[in-house]
């Protein structure tokens, strides 16, 4: 079986992307693209190209690849050897169609794009790793990194790469310490790895101490007793030797605290088809130095040398330098640091002046740059009993009503401490140190703990009306006395009482203003006047439903019945009022108000003639301005209170647009509306009684007209011109006297409708045009072109617009040559440019005659002779 054959019995997994016909071609530079996936198995037809030439027999390929891609006598592009993308993502070569060794036609220009296939596993740059992080390092922060590359198309999701963490080892609690950041393989600590990571134990070395075998054996002195055996038999020294050679030496590759087992995926690690690729790290566990002392407790008031030792910070780094600066930026900064990092107070502290203090410390290297993140520690300030109990007030008042049964509550003593608060320096109790005035037995009780006065028996202001009370107020350490003032108030046991239940009959006129006072009306009452029982209340509670009446009072049992709204005789031509007095104190239990704290008035309303009512109290109208003539706007409601015969009338309408029915109020159109003449205006409907024409109401009738489209969009300017040497475009800008609505933006084009070889009309925004000369006449002319404009609902009309095509002076504009200019002028300079022309004939012709005289002899003179002889 032929190669031929073979390709054309393989399945077509291609993809064209724009092969040509070569009888379709429509010049040399045709371009055909193909993808084609790569190490496709071979022979593999890529395109067929189809030819309808009659002599072509064979095909020519040259360019790149042509030692990989073949093409058959009949048009079929196929390759020959599979393709790698990691060689050459595309190849371009160009096709000839030949007849014999005769080119027939123009070649085709073809690119080949070479797919990638996910066919290379991503691959790390190290097969293991070894990193160190320091305990208590925050979650999230990475301190290592890995690093992984894949030679597919880093283009294409075949090189996208994901990191996972496939184990932890050990993991003997089941918890995860490490994370990994899936798209960078930043490695870092959960918040579980960083409570619980933790280094070797080993031996702490102070800042300047180096870590030799003299300072270890210092240190062991300090720790245990002199031996007498020698350091290097004493097993207990090379113990600690020997673990301490091995954290200061260790080597995560040969012994890790942890190792964690690193994958890394194509495809995003999302396709059970990704490849991928394994590494370990090493992760050695360092004692991390840098640990915060705080909180720091320190007393107030504490006597002692300073300044004071309070804490110690070390860096892990060696040849750290230390600075202290404070948070809250206080004028006061108690604090100073030591170049070993010891923090160090320099004087007493006040709680009650601040009770917290929060430092920074930072650690530094020469070069001023951070070696370890800035560390915050809190100063609390312990509390000292150095204040005593303060009263609240100089004098505390309570009341308290007489009859009130044992036990009853009169207030509560406020009282304070500045020590802490919750603590026992400011725990206060109270307790009565005296009475005044003394009584067996006492009156008064108050709670240790929280200051509470209670009743202890059945008090009568009668009997005393104001008692003293000496309330000691301490602390654990100190005490003090607070005043108490109580007032014993009287009780509301008795009810206010009308000088009279009836206060009889009396007329108002329904014009009555109001404020005006009908009538005053007293009460009394017999309780104490210094108390809130005695004051008394006026309320109208029944009779006035409309509220047309109340009761001004000034508490002391005097009330004005005064007018509130107006009388009206039609609706309402009498009134029976009940008056209730009534103290804002509740009264005493088992007391009920009765008749005697209760009023009557009877008031009759006398009718007067009243001008006309309207039925409302604004009068809008809205319509539209074609609105045709004799169409009713608005019918205006009006009435007389009193029955009687009205009218109207309309005053205000200064373009005659409308009338009113005088008898039904109906206001109609008269005469053709205009919104672009007036948009909104006002007129004034008077209703009036007919019998007594003075008797009258007037309500503004207010009237705004709805634009129509009545208007067209006009040219601004109908002459324009262009300079021949700088021909620039015109601008043409049109209005329109209708709203937005119904005017622009404005469609502009030529009249004829067609496009015109000499002009170019383009809408610039939505009132202007561009109007463009396109080709020059041979001498200046002027054009009248028609211009249509149209507004937004496609109303307009074809309007003129002259145009003249000139010469242009320097400033530009159109130079006109002096035969042109008109040369006409008034009858008085005529008039003297005759007499001039005649005057000057008459001196030539003396002239002439002078000459011909003195020579004797005869001259003729033309008449340029003669110009040139007055020259």
């Amino acid at each position: 079986m032929t190669p031929m054959v073979h390709l054309l019995l393989l399945p077509l997994l291609f993809t064209i992307a724009g092969g040509k016909d070569l009888e379709e071609k429509k010049g040399p530079f045709e371009n055909t693209k193909l993808d084609v996936p790569e190490w496709t198995p071979v022979p593999y037809p890529i395109h067929q190209f189809q030819v309808t030439h009659p002599e072509v027999n064979h095909f020519r390929l040259s360019g790149e690849g042509v030692e990989d891609i073949k093409i058959s006598n009949d048009g079929w592009l196929y390759l020959e050897r599979p393709l790698d993308w990691s060689q050459d993502s595309h190849y371009m070569i160009m096709v000839e169609a030949l007849a014999d060794d005769e080119v027939v036609d123009d070649p085709i220009h073809v690119t080949i794009n070479v797919l990638d296939i996910n066919n290379h596993a991503p691959y790390f740059n190290q097969s293991s790793y070894s990193a160190m992080v320091l305990e208590n390092r925050p979650a999230g922060v990475p301190f290592t990194r890995v690093f992984a590359s894949d030679q597919d198309d880093p283009q294409t999701p075949n090189a996208q790469l994901s990191y996972s963490l496939v184990s932890q080892i050990p993991n003997k609690h089941h918890s995860v310490l490490f994370q990994i950041d899936p798209h960078t393989g930043e490695i870092s600590t959960t918040e579980e790895g960083r409570q619980m990571l933790k280094a070797r134990e080993g031996i702490q070395y102070g800042i300047g101490e180096d870590h030799s075998i003299d300072t270890l054996k210092a240190k062991f002195d300090n720790f245990c007793s002199v031996q007498k055996v020698p350091y290097e038999e004493n097993p207990f020294f090379t113990c600690v030797e020997r673990a301490e050679m091995r954290r200061n030496n260790v080597d995560p590759l040969e012994d890790p605290d942890y190792t964690l087992i690193v994958r890394v995926q194509d495809l995003g690690g999302e396709s059970e088809t990704a490849l991928s690729g394994n590494t370990r790290v090493h992760i050695v566990v360092q004692q991390n130095l840098w640990v915060n002392p705080g909180p720091i407790t320190v007393k107030e008031n504490l006597k002692e040398t300073y300044p004071l030792f309070i804490a110690k910070v070390q860096s892990n780094d060696p040849d750290a330098v230390y600075r202290l600066v404070q948070k809250e930026r206080e004028f006061k900064f108690p604090f100073v640091i030591t170049e070993d990092g010891e923090i160090h107070l320099t004087e007493e502290l006040d709680r009650e002046e601040k009770s917290m203090y929060t430092l920074v410390v930072l650690a530094m290297d020469n070069h001023d740059k951070e070696v370890e993140p800035p560390m915050e520690i809190h100063v609390l300030v312990e509390d000292e009993n150095d204040n005593k109990p303060m009263c609240e007030h100089v004098e505390s008042v309570f009341e308290v009503q007489e009859g009130e049964p044992a036990g009853s509550s009169v207030g509560e003593l406020l009282a304070y401490d500045a020590d802490e608060e919750g603590t026992l320096n400011a725990h206060l109790t109270y307790s009565i140190m005296s009475q005044s005035p003394d009584t067996d037995p006492a009156a008064f009780s108050i709670d240790d703990s929280s200051g509470r006065i209670q009743v202890l028996r059945f008090l009568q202001r009668k009997d005393q009306r104001e008692y003293t009370l000496n309330v000691k107020v301490s602390d654990p350490a100190f005490s003090t006395v607070c005043k108490v003032v109580i007032n014993v108030i009287d009780v509301n046991n008795e009810m206010p009482l009308f000088e009279k239940n009836d206060y009889g009959n009396h007329t108002l006129a329904e014009d009555t203003p109001l404020g005006h006072t009908v009538l005053t009306i007293r009460a009394t009452d017999g309780d104490d006047p210094d108390s809130g029982s005695s004051l008394i209340e006026f309320h109208i509670s029944a009779g006035d439903d409309d509220g047309v009446f109340t009761v001004h009072t000034d508490g002391k049992g005097v009330g004005q019945l005064v007018i509130a709204r107006p009388l009206d005789f039609e609706s309402s031509p009498t009134y029976r009022l009940q008056i209730d007095a009534r103290n804002p104190e509740p009264l005493m239990k088992g007391l009920e108000y009765g008749s005697e704290s209760t009023a009557y008035v009877s008031l009759s309303v006398t009718d007067v003639d009243e001008a006309p009512e309207f039925s409302l109290d604004i009068l809008d109208v809205t319509v539209p301005e074609n609105t045709t003539k004799g169409s009713v706007l608005l019918t205006v409601e009006a009435k007389d209170p009193e029955g009687k015969e009205i009218g109207f009338k309309l005053d205000g309408d200064t373009q005659g647009w409308l009338e009113i029915d005088a008898e039904t109020g109906q206001i109609k159109t008269k005469g053709k509306l205009d919104r672009e003449t007036l948009e909104a205006f006002e007129v004034t409907v008077t209703a009036f009684e007919k019998g007594n024409p003075q008797k009258s109401s007037e309500r503004v009738v207010s009237v705004r007209l709805l634009d129509v489209n009545d208007n067209v969009p006009k040219l601004i300017e109908t002459k324009a011109f262009i300079c021949v040497k700088k021909p620039e475009p015109v601008l043409i800008k049109a209005k329109d006297a209708d709203s937005s609505s119904f005017s622009y933006p404005f469609t502009f084009t030529l009249g004829s409708g067609k496009k015109s070889p000499n002009w170019e009309l383009r809408t610039v925004d939505a009132t202007t045009a561009k109007l463009t000369l396109k080709r020059m006449p041979n001498e200046d002319r002027t054009f009248n072109l028609p211009i249509n404009i149209k507004d937004s609902a496609g109303m307009g009309v074809t309007q003129p617009l002259e145009v003249r095509v000139c010469n242009c002076t320097e400033l530009g504009y159109c130079y006109m040559a002096p035969d042109g200019r008109d040369l006409g002028m008034g009858m008085g300079a005529t008039i003297g440019i005759l007499a001039g022309t005649l005057g000057f004939c008459i001196i030539v012709f003396i002239v002439v005659i002078k000459r011909v005289k003195k020579g004797g002899k005869k001259k003729a003179v033309t008449d340029e002779e003669e110009r040139n002889a007055m020259m």
